[in-house]
């Protein structure tokens, strides 16, 4: 039977709780905007600004995978 260890355990669940987390914030931006009745350019900022966050943590762990 495979065991996992503390820090593999830590890595899988850090990568799937912010996974998580975005996915809502995406959410609740999309409530917040459609019902603040934001337009398409006001819709663009929000996503776009927080598309940037998304791409910085994803390019975080690609960056450190081929570094290590």
């Amino acid at each position: 039977m495979p065991t996992i260890t503390i820090q593999q355990f830590e890595q899988v669940s850090l990568i799937v709780c912010c996974s998580f987390l975005m996915l809502f914030m995406l959410f609740v931006l999309y409530r917040l905007s459609k019902d603040s009745n934001a337009g398409k350019y006001g819709m663009f900022v929000i996503f776009f600004a927080l598309s940037l966050g998304i791409f910085g943590f994803a390019m975080k762990s690609i960056i450190h995978l081929y570094l290590i």
